[in-house]
């Protein structure tokens, strides 16, 4: 069924809005996240997006609930996932820079931006650092790393990613994945066994 505004009184839907503002945001910015190109995009009218948000600072909150539920949420959900040792607890952080699915870095790099502009984006950025950096500190102590050394690493592993997205990096995902095991041992001490590499490889398709 074509998705337009016409008798039948199609409005599109608060994930349809949404989405197109994540889209917007992406290609150009914040400042391109208004509500009339985004009617124009989705070819509906400027007044169906109120049925949906009161106004352009809801669909940016909208927007940032998007973000930390997606980026936070999922960073700190892969550092309470069960494993065995240390290096394997630190395998299943890597998913998140492997897999979109679970953490958006062009989404990251996006808010991260906008932030710059908006004191109120740059007070949920350092909120999200801190959440992220405590619960990777958590992980490492759960090991039986003392808590000095775990603050240390947490900000060894987050900093050095921020820096991959911030620089926007382009890595080959062979060349990625060969350089994951000694990235492991640099910031756990502890190199990863065989049988979790070969696990955490089958998980991203990758052959060695």
């Amino acid at each position: 069924m074509e998705q337009v505004l016409n008798e039948s009184g199609w409005r599109g839907s608060p994930d349809l809005w949404l989405e197109a503002a994540y889209d917007a945001l992406l290609e150009s910015g914040v400042d391109a996240v208004k509500i009339m190109p985004l009617a124009r995009k989705l070819n509906l009218s400027r007044t169906s997006f109120y049925w949906f948000f009161r106004d352009r600072e809801e669909l940016l909150a909208a927007l940032v609930a998007r973000w930390r539920e997606k980026n936070t949420g999922n960073l700190i959900g892969r550092t309470e996932a069960y494993a065995e040792t240390i290096a394997e607890a630190m395998l299943n952080v890597s998913d998140c820079w492997l897999d979109r699915g679970l953490f958006d870095s062009q989404f990251e790099f996006a808010v991260r931006s906008w932030a710059l502009q908006s004191p109120e984006t740059l007070a949920e950025i350092r909120k999200a650092d801190q959440q992220r950096i405590e619960a990777l500190t958590r992980m490492f102590v759960r090991f039986g790393e003392q808590e000095a050394g775990a603050d240390v690493r947490a900000r060894t592993v987050y900093l050095v990613q921020i820096g991959y997205i911030s620089m926007q990096t382009i890595e080959d995902i062979g060349v990625r994945m060969k350089r994951i095991p000694q990235y492991v041992e640099i910031f756990t001490g502890q190199a990863p066994e065989q049988r979790e590499l070969d696990r955490f490889y089958a998980r991203h398709g990758y052959s060695e």
